[in-house]
């Protein structure tokens, strides 16, 4: 295991031994690559680059206290990829390819691995991209498929903590039509100049309704949102929402709890309804929110300084299958080392 500060690691990146490739040529997949180069050789006119053809994944790798290695859902990540392939015309990864390749990173890169304690793991980073120069506006002939590792600490500062949003109106994510259920570099390019105008004023991140009537609660920034009441975990439907892994695991969760789950539109006067609030995703896990302000209307919307009973119960319960101390009923975690 490399010497490094395990327990002040950032969500940010740490340069790791290796990283693995493969590419899409003559309609097909071919062999994978180890490389130990951070750096891409790309023709300036490469589809990725002006087109925006380019998809990725967000996965973990745990050490955990029996001492295996275990990787989360990777199954799910797979699937999601293939929908975003469909969605803006690249050749879709299979599955099995995808899961080699995420186990095989692990193992190469295994001293970077952060110990159980410290509260940090290993981030994979799956991308796809289209590497075939084309001037014109159509889909690139060739492809990169590659995943490169690096260990992170908690997306946000403090880890599992309660935190402030901000209501942004001025700006939209994704459309209805649009990206916004793909994961593609373009829908975070959207975010960028509301998520510093929140953190400029204190917030950790924006908060979007939806982009055609400005009525409904759409994402949190780059994560999901749900909000608990009345012994219910309630999430947004939307067809411009990324399906979070995280969320869809936290309702299985919920309803292996015993709270009722629904996923449908949710009004942002609701928001005054739910008992407590937060924001879900593979970085963060969850994170809570202390309360949300609408600075147009002046309205905010609080949920407590502190995280709440069953956020911290969903959080608990959904790491301890992570790390292997919680019986993982629902078969969600592989161990990559045993």
């Amino acid at each position: 295991m490399k010497n490094l500060d395990w327990s002040g690691l950032s969500f940010g990146y740490v340069p790791t031994d290796y990283n693995v490739r493969c590419y899409y040529r003559n309609g097909k997949w071919g062999e994978i690559e180890i490389s130990s180069d951070e750096y891409l050789k790309l023709h300036m006119a490469a589809t990725c680059l002006h087109y925006g053809q380019e998809a990725f994944e967000g996965l973990k790798a745990y050490r955990c206290p029996d001492g295996k290695v275990r990787l989360f859902r990777a199954e799910e990540n797979a699937a999601r990829l293939q929908q975003t392939c469909r969605g803006i015309v690249m050749p879709e990864v299979p599955t099995d390819l995808f899961i080699e390749m995420a186990e095989k990173v692990v193992r190469l890169n295994q001293a970077y691995i952060p110990p159980y304690e410290s509260g940090a793991s290993l981030y994979l980073r799956p991308l796809l991209i289209g590497t075939s120069a084309n001037v014109g506006v159509k889909p690139s002939k060739e492809y990169l498929f590659l995943i490169f590792a690096t260990p992170v600490g908690p997306y946000f500062k403090g880890g599992f903590v309660s935190n402030p949003y901000v209501i942004e109106r001025r700006f939209d994510r994704a459309a209805p039509l649009g990206t916004g259920k793909y994961k593609v570099g373009g829908n975070y390019a959207a975010s960028l100049k509301a998520n510093k105008l929140a953190h400029e004023k204190g917030y950790v991140s924006e908060f979007y309704l939806d982009s055609k009537e400005k009525k409904y609660v759409d994402e949190c920034g780059a994560a999901n949102f749900f909000g608990i009441k009345n012994n219910t975990y309630v999430t947004p439907k939307s067809s411009s929402i990324l399906p979070s892994i995280t969320n869809k695991s936290l309702m299985q969760i919920a309803e292996d709890l015993g709270m009722k789950v629904e996923c449908r539109p949710i009004l942002e006067e609701e928001l005054d309804t739910f008992e407590e609030a937060g924001a879900c995703g593979t970085a963060a896990v969850i994170s809570p929110i202390s309360h949300l302000d609408d600075i147009e209307t002046g309205k905010v919307y609080s949920y407590g300084d502190k995280p709440g009973a069953w956020s911290t119960k969903l959080y608990e319960t959904l790491r301890g299958i992570q790390y292997g101390t919680v019986a993982d009923k629902h078969g969600w975690t592989r161990v990559v080392i045993d």
